[in-house]
């Protein structure tokens, strides 16, 4: 082997060492990107109650979803969002798991509107009715709130003893355009789950 050849191999190898030092020190700076979360920011019950009107317990949540270009641009392209509410009631016991009273779960739809170009909310709260709204965020500051969802009735909490409600927000990919079906890969990116929000019943 000539001493230019051994110069070449050697400027090789030393290139090619950079290059795999450079490649390995920026994959964990490209990671966050890859498996950026569309939903950006916090998803949080941030307050709850109920009131009781007519023997009817009623509950009241204010949620805080998160917001974020994402969310618009894929609503735009044909994505529709589940915003789902759950709540429990249990009745707490000393010696064995707490009963378990109700289990509801209010699903409410996101979708975009293309023609109106408005965010189009459908909550069966609303008696099958839907509003459209002019940005996202009005449209996510409205399922943010819900009010007086009938969730019990006292004839159902008569047994003595403490009970116990949960609140839970979250939100999901709902349906997809036939366009759009093919990247199911969106799927495990598109869901988040609250804490539970948790407070004893009045009585």
């Amino acid at each position: 082997m000539t001493t230019t050849d051994g110069k070449a191999r050697r400027l090789w190898v030393r290139i090619m060492t950079v290059a795999c030092l450079w490649f390995a020190g920026a994959m964990p700076w490209q990671w966050p990107e890859l498996r950026a979360d569309p939903l950006d920011g916090t998803l949080e019950v941030q307050s709850a109650f109920v009131n009781v009107v007519g023997g009817v317990y009623q509950l009241h949540v204010r949620t805080r979803y998160p917001s974020s270009d994402k969310t618009a641009n894929a609503l735009r392209d044909g994505v529709s969002l589940s915003y789902d509410i759950d709540v429990e009631v249990s009745r707490e016991r000393r010696f064995w798991a707490n009963e378990n009273i109700v289990a509801l779960q209010l699903k409410r739809e996101l979708s975009y509107h293309s023609v109106s170009e408005r965010y189009v909310v459908r909550d069966p709260l609303l008696e099958g009715e839907q509003k459209s709204f002019a940005t996202l965020d009005e449209a996510l500051a409205a399922l943010g709130s819900i009010e007086s969802w009938p969730i019990l009735v006292s004839s159902q909490v008569t047994e003595p003893g403490s009970y116990l409600v949960s609140v839970r927000a979250s939100v999901r990919r709902g349906r997809l355009t036939d366009a759009l079906r093919a990247l199911m890969f969106w799927s495990d990116d598109w869901q988040r789950e609250s804490e539970w929000y948790s407070w004893s019943l009045p009585r």
